[in-house]
């Protein structure tokens, strides 16, 4: 049976089972604007359908945690009766069909899921995979992308400070663009998206709604990517200027107390806003569509699940009703009533005097139907013999061959595109191991890092899921943060199909036993599945944000060598393989599996000896291994330095070895001692020795020494990604 001959069910995405609850749930059968409500709400993208039994597994709880997932975002205490509000989101589909929109309505989407909160954005990340950049198409989306991202980010005045880049095969069908946003907010001013007050109205503040984006976001991430049909009217379109006025406007209105409730209108638009608003609420919402301002002639299915950009659903009280009015017309935003609350726990809609919804509200959200994805385990990887894995010939070639890998080469081509300075509370910058930006109007500020680990997920899931966590907790500790909240975003394929279940279920497993071992509970999250085309599937990747917080914002650290004559030593714990190194190309053998004991005991030296203003830099041993961060900390610092590493191994896995939770730092030589002392009592090794100094980097290992200029270097580090878009570096 073709698409187009299938029952209309079918074509909107409903299963033949879904379609039969529909009339056990309502009592009789759905009219035609309702079914198109039940199919977006009920879609993967909005519903989790298949994930949700599996989200359970995380930790949500903590000291810190004002709010846990359910929201709009996670909300964590930094002090002084101030909140960090944090989210992030997938917007991969949209952004593989049209890269520019898709990215940047994903960045303009999770600022108004943070603003829904009553926070302001203060910084943006975000986390990208894309197909080699050998390949014209995977050029064009990463171009495009990071264009759409520096754009909307740019305009609205948020600074984009941080994230992570990555080129796979696997990625070449199947792009994952991934964005985060912080914002801080007062704890007693933090805003809810359940509606209350039984004849309160309901404000539509923001864009008209258009044709543009309906069944985007909803439909595009809830299957696989096929190459049968023009997929571009259903993305998005992006109006970062009026989103910068809605920011205003809504912050404004939050300030004087004129909101009971607020909600960003995102995939499924009216339909979904609204009925989370009620459900959550324990109320309903009666609204009235020709109310709804156009840009042109629709539908009321397509008014109700249009997903216009930059509009946002508010509940006010009828005193606060002309001040609300008055305050976005003075931001020059439209605005008006489109319906009020109701005591019947329903979804009502009428168009043209007619009614068009009545429905429960919670039979479009809380009753959606749940799946049990199938749970069968891939064969487990063999770990590699290294016998069958050739030394190099030259081990200075192979430093040089990964500085220029486009995974591992500088991103500085992405972030400088960025305004990463706008708001001035940026204190790290871009192209280190996490950001830190200042929590306006006190002395503290926020670690900020985005990070996965899919090669090593996708050889061991639930070490994979781990390690993603480990990661950015080290890093935020090499910037002297110390985690309090993390959200997470899980891209995988299609959770129908083994062994996708089985590795969804194993990375969250992981990831949970990471947290818990840290003590930092996810507040927020997203989950993006059908990843996959008829060719290709990612890598199981999920990408976890991290928010630390650094008590004294001056006591932050980079990772650039600071000056000449300090000690620099290489610490954690660990021993560095060759199973899974971007080094030995595509993912194989078996990585090892993390001591979450030591990592938490590294990452708590490493905060407190920042705090104690002992050390001068900080960096992560991550892909690419050891002579991949000695050259990346030297080229930061533009000086040299000389190390002796005492670790035991073949020279290649030493050098370019992952697995291992090693740091490199460097100190004031009279703070060895003391610093030294911590390491011990933690548990912790010193694997290497050195200085800084000199105009190269040099790593002595045992007989064999190598040797790479710091210009060297840098050439290789910096040139890869300008040359392979042909733009000047």
């Amino acid at each position: 049976m073709s698409e187009t001959s299938a029952p209309i069910h079918r074509q909107l995405g409903l299963t033949d089972d879904e379609f039969a609850q529909i009339p056990e749930l309502i009592g009789r059968e759905p009219r035609p604007a309702e079914l198109v409500m039940f199919s977006l709400m009920w879609s993967e993208h909005c519903s989790y359908k298949h994930s949700r039994p599996l989200l359970g597994a995380f930790p949500t709880e903590g000291p810190r945690v004002v709010q846990g997932p359910g929201e709009n975002a996670g909300a964590v205490d930094v002090g002084d009766g101030i909140v960090a509000i944090f989210k992030v989101e997938s917007h991969n589909h949209p952004s593989a069909v049209e890269p520019f929109e898709g990215a940047a309505t994903g960045v303009g989407g999770i600022v108004r899921d943070i603003l829904a909160m009553g926070a302001r954005p203060i910084a943006l990340l975000d986390s990208l995979r894309f197909g080699p950049l050998t390949s014209p198409r995977s050029r064009h989306l990463f171009a495009g992308a990071v264009d759409g991202i520096g754009h909307y980010g740019n305009c609205i005045g948020v600074p984009t400070v941080g994230g992570e880049v990555a080129f796979e095969e696997c990625y070449e069908d199947s792009c994952l663009v991934n964005a985060m946003c912080v914002g801080v907010a007062r704890a007693d001013r933090i805003l809810s998206a359940a509606a209350e007050g039984i004849g309160n109205p309901v404000v539509l503040i923001g864009n008209r709604t258009g044709r543009d984006g309906i069944g985007g976001a909803s439909v595009l991430a809830s299957a696989e990517l096929g190459a049968d049909r023009d997929l571009r009217p259903s993305v998005q379109v992006s109006d970062p200027f009026t989103e910068r006025k809605l920011i205003d406007c809504c912050l404004e209105l939050a300030d004087r107390d004129l909101l009971v409730s607020l909600q960003d209108l995102g995939a499924a638009g009216l339909t979904s806003a609204a009925s989370e608003m009620a459900s959550k609420g324990g109320v309903g919402l009666d609204l009235d569509l020709d109310l709804v301002p156009l840009r042109e002639p629709l539908t009321p299915a397509e008014i109700l699940v249009s997903e216009s950009q930059e509009r946002m659903l508010a509940v006010v009280t009828p005193a606060d009703l002309p001040a609300v009015l008055e305050t976005c017309a003075r931001w020059e935003l439209e605005a008006g009533a489109i319906g009020t609350v109701t005591e019947l726990r329903r979804f009502v809609a009428h168009a043209g005097g007619e009614l068009v919804v009545d429905l429960p509200a919670e039979s479009l959200t809380d009753q959606a139907p749940v799946y049990e994805v199938p749970l069968d385990p891939a064969p487990p990887e063999a770990p590699l013999d290294l016998a069958d894995v050739p030394l190099p010939a030259d081990l200075v070639a192979a430093w040089g061959h990964l500085l220029a890998d486009p995974t591992v080469a500088s991103k500085r081509w992405v972030y400088q595109q960025y305004d990463h300075l706008v708001g001035a509370g940026t204190i790290v910058r871009p192209g280190g191991d996490a950001a830190v930006v200042r929590i306006p109007g006190t002395d503290r500020a926020l670690g900020l890092t985005l990070d996965g680990a899919e090669r090593h997920c996708q050889l061991d899931p639930r070490a994979g899921g781990r390690r993603a966590v480990l990661e950015a907790a080290r890093n935020l500790a090499c910037v002297g943060a110390r985690p309090i909240g993390a959200t997470d975003c899980l891209n995988f394929g299609n959770p129908e199909k083994p062994p996708t279940g089985w590795r969804l279920a194993e990375a969250i497993g992981g990831m949970s036993d990471a947290l818990r071992a840290l003590g930092t509970p996810i507040v927020s999250g997203n989950v993006s599945l059908y990843n996959e085309s008829r060719e290709r599937v990612v890598y199981p990747t999920p990408v976890v944000g991290m928010v630390g917080l650094v008590e004294h914002a001056e006591r932050s650290l980079g990772a650039a060598l600071a000056r000449d004559g300090d000690a620099v030593m290489v610490i954690g714990c660990g021993v560095p393989r060759l199973d899974g190194s971007i080094h030995l190309g595509p993912p194989r053998g078996r990585p090892p599996e993390p001591d979450l004991g030591l990592e938490t005991a590294l990452c708590d030296v490493l905060a407190t000896s920042a705090e104690l203003g002992m050390l001068h830099s900080a960096h992560d041993v991550s892909t690419g291994g050891l002579a991949v961060s000695l050259a990346e900390t030297a080229i930061a610092g533009g000086r040299g330095l000389s190390v002796t590493i005492e670790a035991d191994g073949r020279a290649d896995e030493v050098l370019f070895g992952e697995g291992a939770a090693w740091v490199v730092v460097s100190l004031d030589p009279g703070r060895v001692r003391d610093f030294e002392d911590r390491l011990a009592a933690a548990g912790l090794t010193i694997v290497g020795r050195g200085e800084t100094g000199g105009d190269d980097v040099v790593v002595r290992l045992g007989d064999d020494e190598v040797r790479m200029s710091v210009a060297d270097a840098a050439r290789r580090h910096e040139q890869t990604i300008p040359a392979a878009l042909e733009v000047p570096a």
